[in-house]
């Protein structure tokens, strides 16, 4: 039995809503909704100017359809029906970032960005990156790191599903789980022949922030500084951390992103202000209209004359792309390592009364040079690979690199 039109009319009525902001104007088609002064009516693109119209009834012609001809037309769910329209809209954007999502997703959603320093999971970062699932960074010491995923893995399959279509917070869901459980992830790899299936056993995961350690060096000592995540508390533990070494007798910072998948913005901003002369510009911040707002340093004094290596790698990300191209732009810091995530865009969520929601791109991050982070991610100006063999052999020539690099300055 089909649902009565003028039901379904109450529904889609928030998908019109939804027309109205993305393209200033809207209409109802023909022969689907009964009140006739909405009848075979166009939207029209009023705010932008262009002279092309919408045929709406499209929409409709559509549903009209599926409700006559579809075998199981009683079966014909008219919220996923509502949904799916405009998660259709969104991902004709053809951007990775702007993502609608029902009520239970918006809900893990928000509970992943307010929740505490540990879950329970396997402990990695993973976004949509040219329509597929990447891992950005698995974090250290956890499951996933000790199973032997890596930044730039394409994860195909959760628990045998496909990953195709999926959105990174659905693919959160299926990925976390009680510590003791396992889940199985198929992971395409450029040095893999085929896809290889990693089964993880989830943990509880303690989220580090930062450490430091001493190397000692016979042309001066170097502080290691490991930053793992720009979380919000991250700045006052870095100001600890920089006391502590200013009481050793270091003289030179190798500052190590690898694997840090990014935080907040003002977090990163801090941090750089520790290198940067106060009011060198940290990021710039470019609107869809074409306005930059820019970020400045806020000078931070007591380590600005030390040289500085910065350590980048594909799980290098966000906060992290920003923070390695302001000092490479600004101070001429070296980069070394591997081509960085190119997470550079900024997102604001929209929540609708029905508890979904839609994460919308806003603007894109500008390195101070103006170069864009977004996709292509920050170039090092060192490239040096870290392979499977190093890794397993515990090797690390990125790091000698860099330490190379400030025994010579």
């Amino acid at each position: 039995m089909k649902f009565p039109k003028k039901k379904f009319t109450t529904i889609i009525s928030s998908i019109i809503i939804l027309a109205i902001f993305f393209i200033g104007g809207f209409m109802a088609g023909k022969n689907s909704v009964p009140d006739p002064a909405v009848h075979d009516r166009i939207f029209f693109n009023k705010e932008l100017g262009k002279p092309e119209m919408v045929d709406f009834s499209l929409f409709w012609d559509a549903l009209e359809e599926l409700e006559e001809k579809y075998v199981e037309a009683d079966q014909i769910d008219y919220q996923e029906i509502l949904y799916g329209a405009i998660s259709g809209m969104t991902e004709s954007l053809g951007d990775d970032y702007t993502v609608f999502m029902k009520p239970t997703t918006t809900e893990s959603f928000m509970d992943s960005v307010t929740g505490n320093d540990s879950f329970e999971g396997v402990g990695m970062e993973i976004a949509v990156k040219g329509g597929i699932l990447t891992v950005v960074a698995p974090l250290e010491g956890t499951p996933a790191d000790q199973a032997g995923i890596k930044a730039g893995d394409k994860i195909i399959e959760i628990d045998g599903e496909s990953t195709k279509d999926i959105m990174v917070e659905e693919a959160v869901n299926k990925i976390r789980g009680e510590k003791g459980t396992e889940v199985t992830l198929t992971v395409s790899r450029e040095s893999f022949a085929e896809p290889k299936s990693f089964v993880i056993v989830r943990d509880e995961i303690n989220i580090p922030i930062i450490r430091w350690n001493l190397i000692e060096s016979e042309k001066g000592d170097i502080a290691y500084i490991k930053i793992y995540h720009f979380t919000s508390n991250l700045p006052p533990k870095f100001e600890d951390t920089v006391s502590e070494i200013l009481k050793s007798n270091a003289e030179k910072i190798i500052l190590d992103l690898r694997n840090n998948p990014g935080g907040y913005l003002q977090a990163a901003r801090e941090i750089a202000s520790w290198f940067l002369p106060k009011g060198s510009v940290v990021v710039k911040e470019q609107s869809a209209e074409g306005e930059v707002n820019e970020f400045k340093s806020l000078g931070y004094n007591h380590i600005q004359n030390f040289p500085v290596v910065v350590l980048v790698n594909q799980g290098s990300a966000s906060a992290s792309e920003i923070v390695a191209g302001a000092l490479h732009d600004i101070k001429n810091v070296p980069l070394v390592g591997e081509q960085t995530f190119g997470k550079g865009s900024i997102q604001t969520l929209e929540k609708f009364r029905d508890g979904s929601s839609l994460k919308i791109t806003i603007a894109k991050w500008l390195t101070p040079s103006g170069t864009s982070i977004q996709d292509e991610g920050i170039t090092p100006t060192l490239e040096v690979e870290l392979t499977q063999e190093d890794y397993d052999n515990d090797e690390d020539p990125q790091l000698n690199k860099a330490i190379e690099l400030l025994n010579n300055k």
